[in-house]
């Protein structure tokens, strides 16, 4: 077993998951998605980067590619929100949308990184 392998699937599984646990509910209702899950989705994406930088392999840069879409969007999102709360006094629901539309584009880039780890691990030889 690849140790490496497994911490970096663990991460890669676990920022998807994370990322639709914030993004699943009703977008125009702020209540349904919490900052905090939010916060964690940015942290695990963010560990998630770090573990794929070592991999020079083709492959190795898509995943980071996909990673990077996910930080950048994730990042972008809680950006909004504290400009929402913080400059204009309070979420709004083009805010809130925004801030759940974000998330989603994340979500989507999650999923191809999650997909293209488990087509090389079927692919790969023992």
């Amino acid at each position: 077993m690849n140790t490496q392998k497994v911490i970096s699937g663990f991460f890669i599984i676990l920022a998807m998951t994370t990322n639709f646990g914030f993004f699943y509910g009703n977008p125009a209702n702020i209540e349904y998605h919490s900052k905090w899950e939010l916060f964690a989705a940015i942290v695990i994406n963010l560990i998630a980067t770090v573990l794929k930088l070592g991999d020079k392999t083709q492959l190795g840069s898509v995943l980071l590619a996909t990673s990077l879409v996910a930080d950048i969007q994730l990042i972008g999102s809680s950006l909004v929100w504290a400009y929402a709360e913080y400059v204009l006094g309070g979420l709004d629901i083009e805010s809130t949308v925004a801030i759940i539309s974000m998330s989603g584009g994340a979500l989507l880039a999650n999923m191809v990184s999650v997909l293209l780890f488990v087509a090389d691990t079927i692919k790969s030889k023992r």
